[in-house]
């Protein structure tokens, strides 16, 4: 008998519409199907997904080391992924500080969190700070997916203008660039972010054209995917089922949403399509990254769960003060209490997206195990405004290379760019130097 693999970029077409499919067993050669072989072959992932104004220190710290370690109290929401995450302690952003330019923290919090470049102090057009590491990552690993990278968030900003003490809003508003003076603009609209998954502007009318009509994408690429699931063995007819009932469910919320959005609502301004709860918004778009992960539409992203500097509230906890105003405490009860419910909900969410990357199967492992996810914030603490002992989290097991279950303390100083050296070195695209590196985390190999 003869078999006939599917090549892995295989997409299910329909006017207009091109929709790629989750890793199948049906895409391995006959000669790799034991499910460890696999498995070994599947992509590794690498998202970042970024904190503004730091954290309550005390109650994000956990106690202990190695794996002999306690979560703490905000991060005690993570405990059902206590094995496959690293708590990393002391790791500085050292070109966060003001290096003779005064204020601007928050602009330089979010500017060198994955630069570790220390930004030109401008609210002009003259911004230059440095490229990112996900954009080291998707020079290379974009080269084999639809999109080399997704950028998103759930606040939207500006590029221009001034944003914090004379820095552009450029450097507040973006985490992720493409080059030292071009930032990537972020995705907050769930139905854009999730068309760039499906859609590109060469079929613009055509997805304008299903969308006037209400059409599902699984509704026009039913020709295909029908001629698909005769091909598959009965496992990746049950992985394809559940990929494509998460693709509905994605487009039933984004329509529910922006029905919603519609709605007359006086004296109340709501932008269309984004969900009126902010839990609802942010768990939306970690679910379309799945998707772009479990498609392997891209391999890299970045999700700012808000701008730096950022001084929205959050009632749906009971925070009525804005985030920013809170994070200058000066050491009073009320608003650290405050920040720590802010800090273990956006935890909460966090968790939330280990849950679904943990849901996907790819073989023996699951698509946290095939990634890399950095959790985090480019200060340490908002009112003392420090860009060392950064709060980080690293999820995953890049592809079964790193050791998880652990808080790694390093020495005072050690720079984050180090991290981002061994990170790019487990997804295939290493680099000689980022920011200030001085050499590989070689702790992450336990």
């Amino acid at each position: 008998m003869t078999f006939r693999p599917l090549d892995r970029r295989t997409f299910l077409q329909g006017v207009g519409t091109s929709m790629a499919l989750p890793w199948l067993y049906a895409m391995q050669p006959r000669k790799a199907l034991s499910a460890d072989e696999a498995a070994a072959t599947a992509a590794t992932r690498l998202a970042f997904v970024f904190v503004p104004n730091g954290v309550i220190v005390p109650a994000w710290t956990p106690t202990g080391k190695g794996t002999d370690y306690q979560l703490s109290e905000t991060l005690s929401v993570l405990e059902p992924h206590k094995s496959e995450i690293n708590v990393l302690t002391g790791l500085a952003q050292d070109n966060g500080r003001p290096k003779g330019d005064g204020p601007g923290d928050h602009a330089r919090s979010a500017s060198t969190f994955l630069t570790g470049a220390h930004p030109v102090k401008t609210a002009g057009a003259d911004i230059r700070v440095g490229i990112s590491v996900d954009q080291v990552a998707a020079e290379k690993l974009g080269r084999d997916t639809l999109l080399p990278s997704l950028e998103l968030g759930i606040e939207a900003g500006r590029n221009a203008g001034n944003c914090d003490s004379g820095y552009s809003c450029a450097y507040s508003n973006a985490i992720s660039w493409k080059t030292p003076t071009t930032p990537m603009v972020k995705e907050i609209y769930p139905r854009l972010a999730f068309e760039r998954l499906f859609g590109t502007a060469e079929n613009s009318e055509a997805q304008a054209r299903r969308l006037r009509n209400r059409k599902s994408i699984l509704d026009v690429v039913a020709g295909d995917a029908a001629k698909l699931q005769s091909r598959l063995g009965k496992t990746d007819r049950q992985k394809v089922d559940e990929y494509f009932t998460s693709v509905r469910e994605i487009e039933n919320r984004i329509v529910r949403a922006e029905k919603i959005a519609e709605q007359p609502r006086p004296e109340i301004e709501i932008p269309r399509g984004i969900p009126e709860e902010m839990q609802d918004h942010i768990r939306l778009m970690f679910d379309i990254l799945v998707l772009a992960f479990q498609t392997d539409t891209t391999r890299v992203a970045t999700f700012m769960l808000a701008n730096e500097g950022s001084n929205r509230s959050y009632p749906n906890i009971g925070v009525k003060e804005g985030h920013h105003q809170l994070s200058h405490h000066q050491d009073k009860e009320d608003p650290i209490n405050k920040l720590k419910q802010i800090d273990k909900f956006l935890a909460t969410q966090f968790g939330y997206f280990l849950d679904k990357l943990k849901s996907v199967t790819e073989g023996e492992r699951t698509l946290l195990d095939n990634s890399l996810v950095l959790y985090g914030s480019g200060l340490c603490d908002g009112n003392a405004h420090n860009h060392d002992n950064l709060p980080l989290v690293l999820a995953g097991r890049g592809g079964m290379t790193v050791e998880t279950g652990r808080h790694i303390v390093y020495e005072k100083e050690t720079p984050m760019n180090n991290l981002f050296l061994s990170m790019l070195d487990r997804v295939g695209a290493p680099a000689e130097s980022i920011g200030d590196s001085t050499a590989r985390l070689t702790e992450l190999d336990g």
